[in-house]
């Protein structure tokens, strides 16, 4: 068992999340959130582009973008790219989630600043992690595919150097320890000739210890001019604090969160005083109702696995997320569920956040959601139970109450919420068929 402190545990599971929204996502989310856009200089023309012509992109870049399957900008991408590929470049920090569009936005930035006849790092990219950064990677590799006289090196931990040897590759993409080293220590990089810096990921990239100044010494390397581009998924105090020291006089374009909601959410506990009773409560509810895809919440990775095998033996299609697993082995199990293969999708907290699956119409608190101290979890109910009713479709919420204190974290959701959680006795079909209509 490795024993992580709180402050690494917390920053590889965004890490893992970051990775595993880039897995499971092959194309841009329809993003119906607003974009709002706050200019460096309130006077200058603010200009947004709905068409990929319109930002005159070298022709081989034009058809990388096509080639890659976008066809037109996305909401962050229309506002983003006019700023970052300004002349002189303008600094921008920006919010956006998983699945905007954005690594394409400032690859294709980077791509565009690139003098391909000098042999030198222009622009340097750096990620939380080594399998961030190599996602990346990939997306430079596939929208320059018609543009090889760019190159792209990797400094990424096991991709030894030797002293002094000065790099020809005119991108480099690498976790922050790494490229200090490559600036610093080795020398293979002069951070003074960097065009383009960009900082992906900084709310994961914060929450891992060192990462913070190891940026920030990179950052204070660069010329004054260098075009600065962050970006961050989250924009808690402690993200804009560090955001506001590394990029100075910025443009800055958050996304306004969509409010979610629990309006279109039928929500219900049912009393249980066991797990045995909770599975049977569970099947009484598949009996009486269609479901088309569920997903079910569990503490434990032990009540998990026991809960899978219990509905499998029932004749359930059962996908199991869960901890132990590696990134890719969640990304399949998540692809089998959107796909419909699995109808049930059983999963621990560690593995729920962020998975947007269309189809899902039933969530079921198997266990009710609790932080790390035991208490009520007010978001994570929300994220749970708010996958059911998006696009604007009803949803379905049961919750499992087996004990007094599981009832009064139950009444704590309902109070918080402003939204009352009706009881189903799930021994009257009836009643169970009436919910469902």
């Amino acid at each position: 068992m490795i024993a992580f402190t709180g402050l690494e545990r917390h920053g590889e599971d965004r890490a893992t999340q970051s990775l595993l929204n880039k897995l499971i996502r092959s194309n841009v989310v329809n993003n119906t959130n607003q974009v709002e856009v706050l200019q460096r200089d309130p006077n200058s023309p603010l200009y947004s582009v709905k068409t990929f012509e319109e930002l005159r992109l070298k022709p081989q870049l034009l058809k990388g973008v096509y080639e890659m399957g976008f066809n037109r900008p996305s909401k962050i991408q229309e506002n983003a790219l006019p700023m970052m590929l300004a002349e002189p470049p303008q600094n921008l920090i920006a919010q956006s989630q998983s699945g905007t569009g954005k690594t394409a936005a400032f690859v294709l930035a980077m791509l565009s600043h690139v003098d391909p006849s000098l042999k030198w790092p222009q622009c340097l990219c750096i990620s939380p992690t080594y399998e961030l950064a190599l996602q990346t990677g990939k997306v430079i590799e596939q929208m320059g595919k018609f543009y090889s006289e760019v190159k792209l090196a990797y400094a990424v931990r096991g991709h030894k150097m030797d002293r002094g040897v000065k790099i020809k590759e005119q991108i480099v993409i690498g976790t922050p320890g790494t490229v200090l080293d490559w600036c610093v220590k080795l020398k293979l990089i002069d951070p003074k000739k960097i065009k383009v810096f960009v900082l992906d990921e900084a709310d994961v990239m914060i929450a891992t210890q060192g990462h913070q100044d190891q940026s920030i010494r990179i950052q204070r390397m660069l010329p004054k001019g260098c075009q600065m581009l962050l970006f961050s998924a989250t924009f808690e105090d402690s993200v804009w604090k560090f955001a506001e020291r590394v990029v100075p006089d910025p443009n800055i374009i958050k996304l306004k969160r969509e409010e979610e909601t629990l309006d279109t959410i039928k929500q219900y506990y049912v009393l249980c005083n066991s797990k045995e009773d909770k599975f049977n409560a569970l099947c009484n509810i598949y009996g009486a109702i269609t479901i088309a895809q569920a997903m079910i919440f569990c503490h434990t990775r032990k009540t998990a696995n026991w809960l899978a095998g219990q509905l499998s033996k029932e004749g359930h299609q059962v996908a199991l997320l869960s901890g132990e697993m590696v990134v890719e082995q969640r990304a399949a199990v998540i692809e089998r569920f959107r796909d419909g293969k699995e109808k049930v999708l059983i999963t621990t907290n560690v593995c729920a956040r962020g998975i947007d699956v269309e189809q899902v119409s039933v969530v079921i608190n198997f266990d009710l959601p609790l932080d790390k101290d035991g208490n009520p979890d007010n978001e994570t109910y929300l994220h749970r139970i708010g996958r059911t009713g998006r696009f604007g479709k009803r949803g379905l919420a049961v919750n499992m109450v087996d004990s007094q204190r599981s009832m009064e974290i139950l009444k704590t959701y309902e109070k918080h919420f402003n939204k009352k959680i009706g009881r189903l006795d799930t021994d009257d079909l009836d009643e169970i068929e009436k919910i469902a209509n």
